[in-house]
């Protein structure tokens, strides 16, 4: 009997979701429906049997913002037979992961956080040296889930430990502590503690309904959690969520699920503190400071906001129907003081013009985008329109006008938007606060193509004094996030995912909400001299009902009384802050935040070498699992060696993985993806992943059972299907795709492309769907969803691929050219050769 190692490193750093499992010889990529093919049943009347969870636990301290939370499921096997089960966490989009543990017989199996390159070459001794082992590297944003799978032994126990970390963000008056319970079955203890211990007095703690995770709700007495809340004292309070088993089954229903997977929702905590009315107060302690700042007295800005709205023929059906109801209610919420601008863009873009109450076309002719200026002044574009009743009505009915609708001139839109923006700040110089907010569903096909170039010709046009922050906006799967996220990066704001689903009008009006009531502008927090590796100092705005937060080191100068400096309603003022005794160490949190604005820098750099390593290093020092570090997990197994041939396709620079159903990205390179047979204690796997956002996000998702989308994607959890199977042979190892039913049954987005006629763009222009059998020819394609060679065909001829064409950005990836029509790269069926 040999001594043997089992060992996981995870790393977050590709954007798709990939679940690997080890088998006897394969390696098993699954898809995200749920099914019962892969489950484990019992043979008998073929009921499906998972190990009991008997216990599960979430523990949440919350101190000066700080949140963290450790969750403890205890799970044990009643039968004779081994069975498999799985720990699946969701995680708020900002968290870090920093400790995991497993007890296995008694014995405490830690996780630990490496160099993502470092846990490659542990991975490849570990195979070197005979060992079995598993590398993944994934990664996702808006929200992300944490995934084990382990085999538990007849009659044994298994505990696992997941801790992590984030700063609470304060959103539209409070804060917000969202946890995700979803173990896929009743639990007879299962509990949820919250300890909150703030430096300053709590205004008020509540819980409000249960939430799907899917969807914006109101609250609903049904979903009331009736949670016990505790007020120690002015600062602390305890708060308590008990479940019983009829009250899970009760939820289950009530949330829309099924009882016999038991409660699958959010629980959430929402509480807010005492602000100080100036300059916000400073936490000091062990060399390190926090200062938060969200004065409570200062009135709102008057604004200029300029809509910048995608009217292309993408947009037509429900989204542009969304979209109309949306403003139907943003627009009365403009104040009589503000002033704004609405522009459509499709071939061209389109001003509404409030004398005539109709929006104009402005003829650009193709000219010099990035120097339109001279042309746009002649062009006697309307001036901006005060927020009046009637101009508010006026708008809101011509708003609803759905002609003209076209291709896709992004720049068009947002270079006039930015003209517009800077003529009224030239004639009333720092009366306006601007605001360009800018949605889009698709990608630019007209004008500049490419997003690095739109963004680098809106960042120089956004120069100087009257330089607005753009607010981006993506409206379903079609729609690139990462540009968008980029644009708004380096233009002072930021950008949300919308997502087609039925609150994405009620998704629009809850982003404008953040932002529709500016407070100042121009902030700038100055500290005394001896303070050191101080996160952003530099704001340039700050929003009824948010928080800005600054920390760094204090040096020897402990007495340190900063100062904020900003531009309100009254002209520029200073304001003075007020030391508070913190409640615990602040140390964390400030590397949490430095982390986290370094691997933002980090995005959008040209040169990333030197932020990789500031943020890498902060990551091994607090444990904190990012894009740039990795989980590793060493289980020992004293069971005999077994062949430890690989389970590949090709070698790992020649792999890519399709994305995950649902997230957009680019393919996942498998250099970071691998995978050999596993021991005789069974097989052990680890998934994460997550979706694209924000500041702040709303989870949303389609109303499965446990399919979860994002703020915000918010986070999604999938139960377990194995499409496709690569197995180990001999010579060479081939991709098995018996196992790919096919399905007459389109993905919704094809569906909806299909349902009302029309084309499909793409980076190399616009096509025609076709019909099944218009084209026979066959040409020969690089790379299938199934990851082989194959042929090009209508997408209509390869029904065994659409359950894997999840959105429009997963097809482009095998996207191909028939004549007029978008083909796509169809796998061929082929014998797979026997495992040795």
């Amino acid at each position: 009997m040999k001594h043997r190692h089992l060992i996981i490193a995870l790393s977050i750093f590709l954007s798709q979701t990939v679940f690997s499992a080890f088998g006897d010889d394969s390696f098993v990529v699954t898809s995200t429906e749920s099914t019962k093919e892969g489950s484990s049943t019992d043979s008998i009347n073929n009921i499906q049997v998972n190990p009991e969870i008997y216990s599960m636990q979430i523990n949440a301290n919350v101190s000066n913002r700080y949140a963290r939370t450790l969750i403890t499921n205890k799970v044990r096997n009643l039968k004779d037979k081994s069975k498999e089960t799985t720990f699946s966490v969701i995680l708020p989009e900002n968290a870090f992961i920093s400790e995991f543990e497993m007890e296995i017989k008694g014995k405490v199996y830690k996780a630990y956080v490496k160099e993502k390159e470092e846990a490659k070459k542990i991975y490849q001794q570990a195979v070197s040296s005979g060992q079995s082992a598993a590398h993944v590297e994934l990664s996702a944003r808006d929200s992300k889930t944490f995934t084990v799978s382990v085999n538990i032994e007849p009659e044994s126990k298994t505990i696992f430990r997941l801790v992590y970390e984030e700063l609470l963000q304060r959103r539209i008056g409070q804060y917000e502590l969202v946890i995700n319970i979803h173990p896929g079955q009743v639990v007879k203890d299962l509990g949820v503690q919250v300890y909150i211990n703030e430096s300053r007095p709590l205004t008020f703690v509540k819980t409000p309904s249960l939430r799907t995770g899917n969807e914006i709700s109101k609250n609903d007495e049904k979903l009331n959690p009736s949670a016990e809340i505790e007020v120690i004292n002015n600062n602390s309070a305890v708060v308590k969520f008990t479940p019983d088993i009829n009250q899970q089954t009760t939820f289950a229903e009530n949330l829309g699920g099924n009882k016999e997977n038991g409660l699958a929702g959010q629980f959430v905590v929402q509480y807010d503190v005492e602000r100080d009315p100036q300059g916000g107060e400073v936490l000091v302690k062990d060399g390190y400071f926090v200062h938060f700042f969200a004065p409570s007295e200062l009135d709102p800005l008057p604004k200029h906001v300029v809509f910048v709205l995608d009217h292309s023929g993408s947009m037509s059906g429900r989204k542009i129907d969304q979209l109309i109801e949306a403003m139907q209610n943003i627009l009365p919420q403009l104040k009589p003081e503000d002033l704004f601008n609405i522009i459509r863009f499709a071939d061209d873009a389109s001003v509404w013009n409030s004398v005539e109450n109709k929006f104009v076309p402005v003829n650009i002719n193709s000219r010099n985008y990035g120097s339109l200026e001279p042309h746009l002044k002649e062009a006697n574009l309307s001036r901006a329109a005060e927020a009046s009743s009637q101009n508010i009505e006026n708008v809101k009915n011509i708003v609803k006008d759905k002609s003209d609708m076209g291709l896709t001139n992004i720049i068009a839109g947002l270079e006039i938007g930015l003209f517009l923006i800077k003529r009224t700040q030239e004639h009333t110089p720092n009366k306006y606060q601007p605001l360009l907010i800018f949605l889009t569903d698709g990608l630019p096909n007209v004008g500049m193509h490419s997003g690095d170039e739109i963004t680098n010709t809106v960042t120089k046009l956004n120069s100087g004094t009257t330089r607005a922050p753009i607010f981006s906006l993506s409206f379903g799967s079609g729609a690139d996030k990462n540009f968008l996220q980029k644009l708004s990066s380096q233009n002072l704001g930021f950008s949300r995912h919308i997502y087609e689903a039925a609150d994405a009008s009620l998704q629009l009006q809850d982003f404008y909400n953040t932002i529709s009531s500016p407070l100042m502008s121009n902030i700038t927090f100055k500290y005394v001299d001896s303070v050191s590796d101080v996160t952003n100092v530099r704001y340039p705005i700050l929003f009824k009902g948010s928080e800005l937060v600054v920390a760094g080191k204090t040096g020897e100068n402990s007495d340190l009384l900063p100062q904020v400096y900003g531009t309100c309603t009254t002209g520029r003022v200073i304001f003075n802050t007020t030391r508070t005794e913190p409640v615990s160490s602040i140390e964390r949190l400030w590397g949490y935040l430095t982390v986290q604005q370094i691997l933002k820098e980090r995005e959008t750099a040209d040169n990333k070498t030197e932020l990789t390593k500031k943020s890498l290093d902060l990551a091994l020092k607090y444990s904190f699992v990012t894009s740039v570090s990795s989980l590793v997990v060493v289980k020992p197994n004293q069971t005999d060696a077994v062949d430890s041939q690989t389970a590949t396709a090709k070698s790992p620079s020649e792999r890519f993985v399709p994305s995950a159903p649902g997230i957009s990205g680019p393919p996942v390179p498998r250099s970071g993806l691998f995978a050999a047979p596993r021991l005789g204690g069974g097989p052990f796997y680890h998934r994460y992943g997550g979706y694209s956002a924000q500041s702040s996000s709303i989870f949303r998702a389609s109303p499965r059972t446990l399919k979860w989308r994002p703020d915000s994607g918010g986070p999604r959890f999938y139960t377990t299907r194995r499409p496709y199977t690569i197995t180990a042979s001999t010579p060479t190892t081939t991709t098995d795709i018996s196992s790919l039913t096919s399905s007459e049954t389109l993905p919704q987005w094809l569906e909806d492309l299909k349902k009302n006629n029309e084309s499909i763009t793409t980076p190399q222009g616009s096509f025609q769907l076709g019909q099944k059998g218009a084209v026979t020819t066959r040409l020969n394609c690089p790379s299938t969803p199934t990851n082989t060679t194959g042929v090009c065909t209508i997408i209509f001829d390869c029904p065994e691929v659409f359950k894997l064409l999840t959105d429009i950005n997963v097809y482009l990836k095998y996207f191909c050219q028939l004549n007029e029509y978008a083909g796509v790269c169809c796998p061929v069926k082929q014998e797979t050769t026997p495992s040795a």
